[in-house]
């Protein structure tokens, strides 16, 4: 699937609506929250406004300076509930057995205006969800965290609508070290936390998968998941030309490819894609650029690769000019984004 770019205003509002509300608890306003973020507080209580996932993480920046409370990220995941996602949602609550639900939920993630890739598996009887963060520059350490402790938050509030309120998780694995209140996470998440794991894990007992859901349907779950289809085509279309020419770029970044190479690849002569990436606010040299940068922050930060090695496969001729470039694009050394998740750099 073609993915929308970060600047793509292709998604709900009801995320930004949720957290902001949350924040208004601590008497915090609208208005701080969306600085910076150039939408208005009107605009998040309409059904048709669209965000960006920029705005969104640039809201989330705002949010983590602003709230008071240290497990707010946490605490306000568990306001996020079903009804809030629309078809998605809904197919979820229609849906017949729950390792179909599991299914279904990991396969539309995009729907959810996703600040985390999400993959499900079933093993040694246990559910694992396991959670990683975006690739993005502006996902500093505090923000990573946040962003975990959201979707976990989020991740207990959804398996409760679904599953009934005694769901629970087992243990929580997360990647970063323990901050100073570590002790009191059990008590707030309701049971172990275990940090400095290789992945970020929300763990559950696989039992609760054998359950029956009180409001499966299978002619409603055909239907739903029907339009979620179309939701994804409409997606998919939202990326645009350049969703294209990120798609052509990510078949073989170790071999950088000409602008020619692109446009003879999207069918489309070198003026009319320089027009039509102009259109979209972009350029070539700022997709290869961005999907370097994501790829860059994806190694570093989920894999041991030496940076020599996140170099070559990024198609830079040495680790100097690759260094030179995630500073030009992070403001950061490399080794700054592999200290966020905790991994040991084998080479800097």
């Amino acid at each position: 699937m073609i993915k929308p770019g970060l600047d793509d205003k292709v998604y709900p509002v009801f995320k930004l609506a949720t957290i902001i509300g949350a924040l208004a608890e601590e008497g915090i306003s609208a208005e701080q929250a969306l600085a910076g973020v150039r939408i208005s507080k009107i605009a998040l209580s309409s059904p048709a406004t669209r965000v960006s996932l920029n705005q969104v993480i640039e809201c989330y920046r705002n949010v983590v300076k602003l709230s008071h409370d240290p497990h707010f990220a946490y605490h306000a995941g568990l306001r996020f509930h079903l009804s809030a996602y629309g078809m998605f949602g809904f197919a979820i609550l229609s849906s017949m057995n729950y390792r179909e639900t599991m299914q279904f939920a990991e396969t539309y993630q995009q729907l959810a205006t996703p600040l985390t890739e999400l993959h499900f598996k079933e093993q040694s009887g246990r559910g694992v969800w396991k959670i990683t963060p975006m690739s993005h520059s502006r996902i500093d350490a505090d923000l990573y965290r946040f962003l975990i402790e959201t979707q976990f938050g989020i991740c207990v509030s959804l398996h409760r609508d679904v599953m009934g309120p005694l769901f629970a998780p087992q243990e929580l694995h997360v990647t970063y070290r323990p901050p100073h209140d570590a002790a009191k996470y059990p008590d707030i998440v309701g049971c172990p936390v275990l940090f400095g794991e290789p992945e970020n894990r929300l763990v559950f007992d696989a039992t609760w998968l054998d359950g029956t859901p009180k409001l499966g349907n299978d002619i409603t779950y055909a239907t739903v998941v029907e339009l979620c289809d179309r939701l994804m085509d409409e997606l998919q279309l939202s990326a645009g030309v350049a969703g294209k020419v990120r798609r052509v770029l990510l078949t073989n970044l170790m071999r950088p490819r000409s602008f020619g190479d692109i446009a003879g690849e999207v069918n489309m002569s070198e003026r009319t894609l320089r027009r039509k990436l102009r259109e979209e606010n972009t350029s070539f040299r700022n997709l290869v650029d961005q999907l370097r940068m994501d790829m860059a922050i994806k190694y570093l930060r989920d894999t041991d690769l030496t940076v020599e090695a996140i170099s070559g496969s990024l198609g830079f001729s040495d680790a100097a000019n690759f260094r030179q470039a995630f500073r030009r694009w992070t403001k950061a050394a490399p080794h700054a984004f592999r200290d966020i998740s905790g991994k040991t750099a084998l080479s800097t």
